[in-house]
């Protein structure tokens, strides 16, 4: 057996780099690593603004309402992104009937200014003149601002008044030509937030539109037609939404939780690697090492993947994930000591332990990774961050247990 001490030199390498990366705190001058990319924590972690919105679904075809959660949760978070806040988590519910918006703000202090930011987004919709017997009245049509590919600020040229013109997608821009055709002569109005402004937000249908134009015209100063186009482009809400619940995360007690939670991962890492060296001696040594570098290098994984938020749901997925790695370790040892007692010299009887222990590891943690997967695709955010790391580290432990640990009993086990 070829002792692979270029390979160990490499491991442990890579394993003091990813401290280096993970440690937010290490002294000035040596964090350079950590500054390049700092850690993304959850809102239980470093507190904040977490709200609860009622989507009012009255007006959306059945078949549409789907289509209309996954924009409205785009158009949210795309708005959210806009006054500053780092990966907020906004995720789409259904309660029996009702659909919900969950809004995770991590570190926003003032939760007054998150709920004014988020509900200044518009609603547009366009209304159609509908005759009912002797009167008329207005009545919503399918063009809403789901459609709304982009506005800009434009001045009226017969009033001098700012005005603002709107393009559509193509799928509006049909929209909008199938209304104008039907309501030529009518009028034809255009409502933000289910609110007329003025009798100028209607206009006469002089013939067919086609392109995908319209223009919202009013007495509006420069200000506000900048404040309207500028929601406009951040997402024009498909569907009107109501606040219906509303709670701020403490940091204190985030912070609070952040340090049990540290605690226990390395009260646990330490109970499981006292138990390796007392049991297996030397072979535990060898575990204890490779779960320490497993540890470094999964948690520089974390903080490398873009969807990786830590929270404390994830820190318990990874928390599990140790003991899941130490398995692996456990029954490739015993598998050696199997061998052993068969008469097989101790390097031989380990390389044959790592062989036949391979398809009960194999086995075991592929159905951890579906189990995670299922609950990443098919739960609320809560749970995913727990799938997603148990995921992360379940993979991380099979590259430990079969490379990391097979190279430092490889390099430092003479026959």
């Amino acid at each position: 057996m070829n002792r692979p001490i270029p390979l160990f030199i490499l491991i442990i390498f890579l394993a003091v780099a990813a401290g280096f990366f993970v440690y937010p705190n290490f002294p000035q001058g040596f964090d350079f690593l950590a500054k390049r990319l700092p850690w993304r924590l959850g809102l239980d972690l470093v507190g904040g603004a977490h709200l609860v919105y009622e989507v009012d679904m009255n007006e959306v075809a059945s078949v549409d309402r789907d289509s209309v959660m996954s924009g409205l949760r785009d158009m949210i978070e795309k708005r959210i992104n806009l006054f500053g806040v780092s990966e907020p988590q906004v995720v789409s519910a259904k309660e029996g009937d009702s659909y919900r918006l969950i809004i995770e703000l991590a570190g926003v202090k003032d939760i007054k200014e998150a709920i004014n930011q988020i509900g200044s987004t518009p609603l547009l919709e366009f209304y159609e003149q509908i005759e009912m017997g002797t009167s008329t009245q207005l009545s919503p049509t399918n063009l809403t601002g789901r459609y709304l590919k982009g506005a800009q600020l434009d001045f009226d040229q017969t009033t001098g008044f700012p005005s603002i013109s709107l393009q559509f997608n193509d799928e509006g821009a049909k929209i909008f030509e199938d209304i104008t055709a039907r309501n030529v002569g009518k009028s034809l109005c255009t409502v933000i937030d289910r609110q007329l402004m003025e009798e100028k937000d209607c206009a006469t249908v002089q013939g067919k539109i086609s392109g995908g134009q319209a223009q919202i015209t009013g007495r509006f100063t420069t200000e506000e037609a900048k404040r309207i186009v500028s929601r406009f482009n951040a997402g024009a809400l498909p569907a009107p939404i109501k606040l219906v619940s509303q709670e701020l995360v403490g940091a204190s007690l985030g912070q609070e939780s952040l340090k049990k939670a540290i605690y226990a991962g390395i009260a646990g890492t330490i109970i499981i690697m006292i138990f390796m060296l007392v049991y297996y001696r030397s072979l535990g040594f060898f575990a204890s090492l490779a779960l320490l570098i497993y540890t470094v290098l999964t948690l520089a994984v974390f903080k490398i993947i873009p969807s990786m938020t830590m929270s404390l749901s994830g820190i318990a997925g990874f928390i599990l994930s140790i003991g899941m790695a130490v398995d692996a370790n456990i029954l490739i040892f015993e598998r050696t000591r199997e061998e052993i007692r068969r008469g097989l010299s101790r390097i031989s009887a380990i390389e044959e332990g790592f062989k036949r222990a391979w398809p009960s590891i194999r086995d075991s943690n592929v159905s951890t990774i579906i189990t995670s997967v299922i609950l990443y695709y098919f739960t609320t955010s809560f749970v995913k961050g727990f799938a997603l790391a148990l995921g992360i580290g379940v993979i991380m432990s099979m590259f430990s247990a079969i490379t990391v640990t097979r190279i430092l009993m490889r390099a430092f086990i003479r026959k």
